[in-house]
């Protein structure tokens, strides 16, 4: 028997139409846990680096956490992978709400789509009935419309749908997939899912999941639950209100908007507002909050909420949650009832809430700076707001330079040239990353930012304060309760991490304290990208509930697998370093690891170079980010090292 996971997979060939339920190898899940590390040995073992992301080879793999659907509180991740059309890497990207547990009730832990349908299709699974459905009545509709239609049609309202808008329809590089109360958005892996034909999977379930040992597996639920509430009543001082509580970045929730408008960037991230938060202004985005938000909601088995219903009088009610209600507004430098208005629309469209403002601020760069003209751009209005909406509507439907855009800035200026590369200047691995440029280096945010694969900061970052507190005493206190730290050294350097001046050198003291820190707020990401975990629950927040001190009894009492702290880690390692692998082996170096050169206003190349040499060393990868042979077999990837030889990546003789 099986537990947590159900031990099969739905396999769905959508060029031949066929459809299999296959069984899983049991052996899988201990080495790569399952979500995103199992995820990664497919993809590794089935998309060969030859294969392009439109191909009809390319794989979407839709997969429910190990843990999801089960009792642990906020468990209910969807992990998305493909091969990016945007990065031309692998891509992953997660989503909450109720589709993870509703596919393991169904009976399955992934979809791994392949192939194209000649017609646009849904996916229609009901337990262990499973249909390709026509999709053509779809065609052209919203993500979330397109949902209330297909509930309404097979008459299950309880029925979770993730599906593409318009933009997944026309291979946009930035579409996203949405689904009611979360999208699964960064990489483009909407646009595969669009070129596969795919409007839609719909999935209703009313299985059971079984639990290894039910009664120790609920007392370490209770205990979470219990946490949670402590942690509830006792916000974290001396940090900013959003993360000063538990659960994504509760932005619906919290007026919180100075930390944004003065330390994030405005338009195409070339413009901080210092000064522009005032009391006026406050006053304003909260009564436009309050008026819009209709309700706060939360996703699937969990008591945080971090989403709201946002009805924006005329339009229909969406949802949203965390950054996404500024970067529409800091793109047209206007305010949040502009910000609202416009994502709803980008919501039923289907689009990433990060690139698409950044692409559309770009366009209108490159306009006022005579790179496009008015023959470009024929009809754009002279409305700053108008504009967003101009342009928003061509990209879409990739209509003039719509089609050009809808590539993504570095593609896009790649085509447009006379220059326009100098404007898309906040691209890491040709992908845009959040509008954030402060004054000094960071040197952690510097490493994440460089070799995080998942390319998008807010889902890298967490558990280690992201500035020091100025007074030891309130230090201190913090380290008192810090149990979540997988080492005691942790304590120690947030003890010594003191506030620094313009003209010194960078926050931290020493490299390695910088490399253990990234070392471990990725480890951290990862592990809960394979069990289908909430990061607002346990990499992203400070003291969350869920860490490396009781995810190993969880593993072990949920499924059956013996986990200890040594060995997760070393799983965890296994599957980031495996698709490390799969980037490596499509061609990413060294040289791609970089943040945008105007990231930071003050820079130190020589220091950057030395912590990149350290990480890369730290994780067992050689001066050009290849992982060794000796890294490789300690975790268990000869094969991954033999396939490089043969390709040439490794020489047969190189041990470093």
């Amino acid at each position: 028997m099986r537990y947590a996971e159900t031990g099969f997979n739905l396999e769905v060939d959508l060029t031949r139409g066929n459809i299999e339920r296959v069984a899983t190898d049991p052996a899988d899940t201990e080495l790569y846990l399952g979500g995103l590390g199992t995820n990664a040995k497919i993809l590794w073992d089935r998309v060969p680096p030859e294969v392009e992301p439109f191909s009809p080879d390319n794989l979407l793999i839709f997969s429910a956490g190990l843990l999801c659907g089960t009792p642990a509180t906020g468990c209910n991740r969807t992990i998305v992978s493909t091969i990016s059309p945007q990065t031309l890497l692998m891509a992953f990207s997660m989503m909450g709400g109720f589709w993870a547990p509703e596919l393991k009730y169904a009976g399955y832990d992934k979809v791994i789509i392949r192939g194209k349908s000649p017609d646009l299709v849904y996916l229609w699974i009901n337990n262990d009935k499973v249909e390709i459905r026509d999709a053509s009545h779809l065609k052209g509709k919203g993500a979330i419309e397109t949902a209330e239609i297909i509930k309404k049609e097979l008459n299950e309202p309880k029925a979770q749908v993730a599906a593409i808008g318009l933009a997944g329809e026309n291979r946009v590089y930035f579409a996203s997939i949405e689904q009611g109360r979360s999208s699964a958005s960064r990489g483009g892996i909407g646009a595969v899912m669009g070129d596969k034909g795919l409007k839609a999977i719909v999935v209703r379930g009313t299985k059971d999941i079984n639990i290894a040992r039910p009664e120790e597996y609920l007392e370490l639920c209770n205990e979470v639950l219990e946490y949670i509430k402590f942690r509830e009543e006792n916000p974290i001082p001396g940090v900013i209100p959003i993360l000063a509580r538990l659960g994504s970045p509760q932005e619906m929730a919290i007026h919180d908007e100075k930390w944004h408008t003065e330390n994030f960037m405005w338009g195409n991230s070339r413009l901080r507002r210092k000064g522009f938060w005032n009391e006026e202004v406050e006053k304003e985005w909260t009564e436009t909050m309050e008026r819009v938000r209709t309700r706060l909601i939360s996703c699937y088995n969990c008591p945080l909420k971090c989403g709201a219903t946002i009805s924006v009088p005329g339009l229909p009610t969406y949802m949203m949650k965390c950054f996404s209600k500024l970067t529409y507004t800091m793109a047209a430098m206007s305010d949040l009832d502009f910000g609202f208005r416009i994502a709803q629309r980008a919501t039923e469209y289907g689009v990433d809430g990060y690139s698409t403002p950044q692409v559309m601020a770009f366009a209108l760069e490159l306009y006022e700076n005579g790179i496009l003209t008015d023959s470009d751009m024929p009809g754009l209005p002279s409305d700053n707001e108008e504009r967003f909406f101009w342009l928003l509507d061509r990209i879409v439907r990739r209509e003039g330079i719509g089609d050009v855009l809808a590539n993504g800035t570095y593609w896009a200026a790649k085509e447009i040239g006379k220059g326009a590369d100098e404007y898309a200047h906040n691209n890491i691995k040709k992908h845009e990353q959040l509008p954030l440029k402060l004054s000094m280096l960071n040197p952690v945010y510097f490493l994440m930012y460089s070799t995080g694969e998942k390319i998008n900061i807010t889902q890298i970052e967490g558990q280690f304060p992201q500035a020091p507190f100025p007074e030891r005493k309130d230090r201190e206190e913090f380290v008192k309760g810090w149990f979540q730290v997988p080492d005691e050294k942790f304590k120690q350097y947030f003890l010594d991490w003191e506030l620094r001046g313009e003209n010194s050198l960078p926050y931290y003291p020493t490299v390695d304290m910088a490399c253990d820190i990234v070392d471990w707020q990725e480890m951290m990401h990862y592990i809960d990208d394979a069990l289908g975990m909430c990061a607002g629950l346990s990499s992203f927040h400070l003291k969350p509930p869920y860490h490396i001190h009781n995810f190993p009894k969880f593993i072990s009492s949920g499924a059956g697998i013996d986990m200890d702290e040594e060995k997760l880690m070393k799983a965890a390692r296994r599957y980031r370093t495996l698709v490390r692998a799969i980037n490596i082996r499509r061609g990413m170096r060294r040289k791609d690891e970089k943040p945008p050169e105007n990231h930071w206003k003050k820079r130190f190349p020589e220091l950057e170079a030395k912590l990149i040499d350290a990480y890369y060393k730290l994780k067992g990868w050689n001066n050009d980010g290849i992982p060794t042979r000796e890294s490789l077999h300690e975790l268990s990837l000869d094969y991954v090292s033999e396939d490089f030889i043969k390709r040439g990546i490794l020489k047969d003789d190189e041990e470093n």
